[in-house]
């Protein structure tokens, strides 16, 4: 089935200027209107990735709402941008982190280390050294040989143990960590023996979660392992119930409102003891909305009845989502409107794989016309790469209509 594709009417051919404006937007200018998109390619050309930090902060805003009393810990590697971490840090949220250069960035950026968790399950020494001389205390693990590594930290660390629960999320993250909840007991009796604090357990439903019900029942059987481990007298007062708040993409139908969705996880929450703090690890919900992907048409040709337009970004670029993530965006040409014809979208790489749509109408486009790839922002250029050196698209990020430089307050 051909996909369906967005097209702005009644604007003029994109090209790039030599004597463009050197102004940034109009104070309140959305930069991703047509209009903010040709002034800024005509400016620094393509490609380029357009970050918005109004939208950061209505999607951070709607989830606390959603989820009141809950700790919103960013996942910086859905969009590992300064920009974002400083919008973020501003509005108060938390940090997850997972490696060492999520660490150096956080750092770099201010951020309290008492604002940021330690989350990946699998560790070297040296990433638990470097979390723990910035300041992190808190960290995940799912394994005795995990839990082993923190005896000689067991002063200055403590850990969440993370359970799986296997998922029909887009993406299921419960595959490749997480232990069975059956083999918890076992875990906190050697976090005992060796001493290790345990304060709490952890969870991930799956990323672009259909509906909240694994949500909802891994809070409840976490509840009851929180209850039966209290009778132990081993108490855990910690829940970290993951990601996995849905991002509206081109699917078949749109995602629940993130007020709906949180209805039944904030209903499960009663289940838990008094006592008991929550925290989440939204990435795609807070970023994939607020950025966009500019490219332009390098080249084109017909084949086998169709157009191939040639873009300067691809798979190994912006598009590498479609990949990695299993995404598909939501993609706009910025021409006239007018009859369309059956289309092909390629990146600019060598590589025949590096194809963005196979099957799309399109207007008749030409060369340094632009296409936009819309809701980019999770996963996208954070997994980018500069294969047959083709380079990764310039990042502007813009705030009310001005561009934020790292070290710019918010």
């Amino acid at each position: 089935m051909k996909d369906n594709v967005l097209r702005v009417a009644k604007t003029s051919r994109i090209r790039r200027l030599s004597n463009a404006s050197e102004r940034d937007l109009a104070p309140g200018q959305d930069p991703f209107a047509r209009e903010s998109v040709q002034h800024l390619a005509n400016r620094y050309g393509s490609p380029l990735f357009l970050i918005d930090a109004e939208r950061v902060r209505v999607q951070y805003r709607a989830l606390a709402a959603a989820l009141p009393g809950v700790a919103l810990y960013y996942a910086i590697k859905s969009l590992p941008h300064p920009a974002i971490v400083a919008v973020l840090k501003e509005e108060g949220a938390c940090f997850d982190l997972a490696t060492n250069g999520e660490v150096q960035l956080v750092r770099r950026l201010g951020v309290a280390p008492e604002r940021c968790i330690h989350t990946h399950p699998i560790k070297r020494d040296c990433d638990i050294r470097t979390a723990l001389d910035y300041g992190v205390t808190h960290f995940v693990i799912d394994n005795e040989d995990e839990l082993r590594k923190f005896v000689k930290y067991k002063s200055r660390a403590s850990v969440l143990i993370r359970l799986a629960f296997r998922s029909d999320a887009v993406v299921d993250l419960s595959r490749k960590f997480g232990c069975e909840p059956e083999t918890l007991p076992d875990l906190l009796a050697l976090a005992a023996q060796l001493r290790v604090s345990v304060v709490g357990l952890s969870f991930h439903a799956g990323s672009q979660a259909a509906n909240p019900q694994m949500h909802v029942r891994a809070i409840e059987v976490c509840g009851g392992l929180m209850r039966r481990a209290r009778a132990r007298g081993q108490e855990l007062s910690l829940l970290d119930i993951g990601g996995g708040f849905p991002t509206d993409y081109l699917q078949g139908s749109p995602p629940m409102p993130i007020a709906e969705f949180c209805t039944p996880i904030r209903g499960a929450f009663r289940a838990l003891e008094d006592g008991v703090r929550i925290i989440a690890e939204p990435g795609r919900y807070l970023s994939a909305p607020c950025a966009v992907a500019v490219a332009s048409v390098m080249g084109r040709a017909q084949r086998d009845g169709r157009w191939w337009y040639y873009l300067d970004d691809g798979l190994y670029g912006s598009y590498s989502g479609q990949m990695y993530d299993h995404a598909r965006y939501p993609i706009e040409a910025l021409v006239d409107d007018g009859p369309t014809y059956p289309s092909v979208l390629a990146g600019p790489t060598c590589d025949s794989i590096d194809v963005i749509r196979e099957h799309i109408d399109l207007p008749k486009l030409e060369q340094g016309d632009l296409v936009i790839g819309r809701v980019m922002g999770a996963y996208t250029w954070a997994s980018a790469s500069e294969f047959n050196f083709f380079p990764r698209p310039t990042v502007l990020a813009l705030d009310r209509g001005r561009l934020i430089r790292e070290g710019d307050a918010p």
